[in-house]
């Protein structure tokens, strides 16, 4: 690769970084498997870099690839079996800003939801994705991305209700 083109990719790592890093933690709630994410669709992304850095929008290119090494990484069968924490939450640290405990609440009803409905969640509010760019991340229709909204939207709103009344009672 040309000296040019490794400045440019790294130069567009180190701006997009923390997004995907952040994109990838909402995906598996763990912050190592999350870097690991990252790392292995940059591996992808620089092999045909000149090719993206040309298209309209490499950063589609890398969410893509992260959700792809996501679900296959996830399909693996030595990634179920290995539960290093039962509790969501766990090695989070958190802060006196009452945002850090949204944050973990967040964390907590994300990592309840099935992969799919987590991701069209993330895709949607943390990436801000149409449904149409979702579904083509996805590789799936448009009517099965709004299918998986609607039921993780329900599925949070439960959560959130039957811990609210546990709370109240």
């Amino acid at each position: 690769m040309p000296h040019r083109s490794r400045e440019s990719f790294a130069e567009f790592v180190v701006a997009r970084q923390r997004h995907w890093l952040r994109m990838a933690y909402l995906l598996c709630n763990d912050r190592q498997f999350a870097e690991d994410l990252v790392q292995q669709s940059l591996e992808k992304l620089y092999v045909v870099w000149p090719k993206v850095a040309a298209a309209d929008s490499p950063d589609a290119y890398v969410r893509k690839a992260i959700v792809n090494v996501y679900l296959s990484e996830t399909r693996r069968m030595w990634r179920r079996r290995e539960r290093p924490s039962d509790d969501p939450a766990a090695g989070v640290v958190a802060t006196a800003d009452e945002a850090a405990d949204d944050r973990v609440d967040l964390a907590r009803a994300l990592s309840r939801l099935p992969k799919r409905q987590r991701m069209v969640l993330i895709l949607r509010f943390a990436d801000d994705l149409s449904v149409t760019e979702m579904a083509a991340v996805m590789g799936c229709a448009e009517g099965t991305v709004k299918a998986h909204t609607s039921a993780a939207l329900k599925a949070i709103r439960r959560t959130t209700e039957f811990e609210l009344q546990g709370v109240v009672r």
